[in-house]
């Protein structure tokens, strides 16, 4: 707590400090002191990171809820230091009475959590830790510290029950699963804050490293396994005429129609053995995740995501046949892979295939998306598309996202708010971004609120947490996209997604990227929006007129570099939009003059923000 009321002591005091540096913790100086990291935003010269080889068995027969697992983790040090005890996450304990968590828990959701059964190091026996005090956190000892460029090879056995209630995984009906977090797994050890120790709490998100999976999925005949990564041997698992249905998804734009309600009720689906194993393989990323039923319909398409290579993905969709919109899913899919592919970010999507599973999360995974059904189809594509975006952050580029979250919310945000204007137009797009995404932090004057973005996300709860990650970061982002031109801000942003996917950036290697691509120094902007306790509201304090030009002076109230625009309403009732950047903020200015040339004559002169929404509109207007 003192760490972090230092943290929160500089933030505050910083843009009245040395407005042209932005802080920096300590550890994160240490950083770029050993040279993992670079003032120019690339990986520095001694950047490392460490990885692992996972092969993973698990078996699981609904309605029986319990996971069987077991699991060889190779893990390689990379890094310059002797590693003794590292932390092994068990995400699944958020389940167990007494876990540290956000939000009270219901009975449904209370499980016994993971029991850990067997542990070897290097092919020696381990004496299992008493399970009775570890959450989401075991410590192990190793018996042979691993030195700098070894690896050491260790396997585990679980069991866990999967809970009733779900939530990010869980059970969604008796016989349908949502399997995520599942197996124990090495937490980061990086560069600049050691292992990450910090407990799942159930609202603050993940930090994984980029590994290289084989995952093996045991269920019983008529189950149908979707997930990470490629799946192997499908024709050894699909009856001919569903093998031939999902090979065409693979090329087509059209929906396809895999796994229909006859084919689920005539059982004609899979292969009939008495247990089916469904093998997955997936390298260089950060996670697997499982959806599982026997009764689910399965769509799948495809879509040109690489216009170099003419590669595509497959946009799967599995659900209940009564979820009217899933029957639109699969289509909303493609639409995002081919829209975020081609737009913003502009990056083609990595993966070979995404799917989206009906459960009652609205939360990402690799290659996977867990989504509630809707009534409003229109709102289910955006559910959609705010998760498939989560693709590029955090899963390709590897974000610590317990501590900054606003480096992958605030992104799928920011995609969620570009795509939207592409579907619906700007003006349907922006009020629901306002509603949704501004209207709960700038109409909430609560000290909770007024929270820089950068604060570590384990150091901040409630409603502040949320704004901070979603609307506030993605409004900061946004506004530097108006700073900079959509070009300027696309190179930008691509040549940071070049130097750090597969790696683990921080805010300041994000910034400085920046700051490197556009040749001039941008601390300015991101003291203003990441470092201060700054908020929306602007006024028009003075108007002169000389014929038909107008000088405007406004007065930044919040401090906040907002863009803004001034409109002019005519005589005859027609308006004109003069549109101001950021960068009439520039330096922390508190007031900045505007010079307009009216076509004719002004009645009234109205600041619009937009999505940049005003705290206080009183003082908007003047009226002639």
């Amino acid at each position: 707590m003192r760490y972090y009321l230092s943290l929160l002591f500089f933030i505050f005091t910083i843009p009245q400090l040395q407005a042209q540096d932005l802080f920096m913790s300590r550890d994160i100086q240490q950083a770029y002191k050993n040279g993992t990291r670079s003032m120019d935003g690339n990986p520095g010269k001694n950047y490392w990171q460490n990885h692992a080889r996972y092969n993973i068995t698990i078996s699981v027969a609904p309605p029986d809820r319990t996971v069987t697992g077991s699991e060889t983790i190779m893990y390689v040090n990379e890094s310059t230091d002797t590693l003794r005890t590292p932390s092994i996450k068990l995400f699944v304990n958020i389940h167990k009475p007494g876990a540290p968590r956000d939000n009270p828990a219901q009975a449904d959701y209370l499980t016994s959590g993971m029991h850990i059964d067997a542990i070897t190091i290097n092919g020696k026996n381990m004496d299992v830790p008493d399970q009775e005090n570890i959450f989401t956190n075991m410590p192990l000892r190793l018996p042979v510290p691993l030195a700098p460029k070894d690896s050491m090879q260790m396997t585990f056995k679980w069991h866990y029950d999967v809970s009733k209630q779900s939530g990010r995984e869980g059970a969604i009906d008796s016989t349908s699963y949502f399997i995520a977090y599942f197996y124990p797994r090495v937490a980061v050890f990086d560069d600049y804050n050691g292992w990450d120790r910090m407990d799942f709490t159930d609202s603050r998100e993940f930090y994984s490293d980029f590994n290289d999976y084989v995952v093996t999925v045991n269920v019983p005949k008529n189950f149908i396994v979707w997930g990470t990564g490629a799946l192997q041997h499908p024709e050894n698992l699909l009856q001919p005429e569903i093998l031939k249905r999902y090979q065409q998804s693979f090329t087509s734009d059209a929906t396809i129609n895999i796994v229909t309600p006859a084919d689920l009720a005539a059982k004609t689906v899979t292969t009939q053995n008495a247990m089916n194993s469904w093998q997955f393989i997936a390298n260089d990323i950060p996670d697997m995740a499982f959806g599982i039923s026997d009764h689910y319909n399965w769509d799948g398409c495809s879509v040109v995501v690489d216009d170099k290579t003419q590669r595509r993905a497959v946009a799967n969709a599995a659900y209940l046949d009564a979820a009217k919109d899933y029957h639109y899913v699969a289509q909303f899919a493609k639409h995002s892979l081919n829209w975020l592919s081609h737009n913003w970010p502009g990056v083609p999507y990595p993966y070979e295939k995404t799917t989206v599973f009906q459960g009652f999360a609205d939360m990402e995974y690799p290659m996977m998306v867990n989504d509630e059904a809707f009534e409003d189809t229109s709102f289910a594509r955006f559910v959609a598309e705010h998760e498939i975006a989560h693709t590029y952050m955090p899963f390709y580029m590897g974000i610590n996202e317990t501590r900054y979250g606003f480096m992958d919310e605030g992104w799928a945000t920011t995609f969620e708010y570009l795509i939207g204007t592409a579907d619906v137009g700007v003006e349907a797009a922006t009020e629901l971004y306002k509603q949704f995404r501004v209207d709960g932090w700038i109409n909430n004057a609560a000290s909770d609120q007024q929270i820089p973005i950068i604060t570590p996300g384990d150091a901040i709860s409630g409603a502040g947490l949320g704004n901070n990650e979603y609307g506030k970061a993605s409004l900061g982002y946004l506004a530097m996209k108006d700073l900079l031109g959509d070009a300027m801000f696309k190179k930008c942003l691509q040549a940071y997604m070049d130097r750090w996917h597969g790696k683990h950036p921080t805010p300041w290697d994000f910034f400085y990227t920046f700051n490197d691509v556009v040749g001039k120094n941008l601390n300015w902007f991101w003291n203003n929006w990441f470092f201060s306790t700054n908020y929306i509201d602007l006024a028009i304090t003075d108007v002169k007129a000389n014929g038909s030009n107008y000088t405007i002076t406004l007065k930044n109230i919040g401090g906040m570099a907002a863009p803004v625009d001034v409109i002019a309403t005519y005589k005859d009732g027609s308006t004109e939009k003069f549109h101001q950047s950021p960068g009439i903020w520039m330096n922390d200015q508190k007031q900045a003059v505007v010079n307009i040339k009216a076509k004719e004559k002004v009645t009234s002169l109205t600041l619009d923000g937009g999505i940049w929404m005003d705290a206080d509109e009183s003082n908007n207007t003047k009226t002639f």
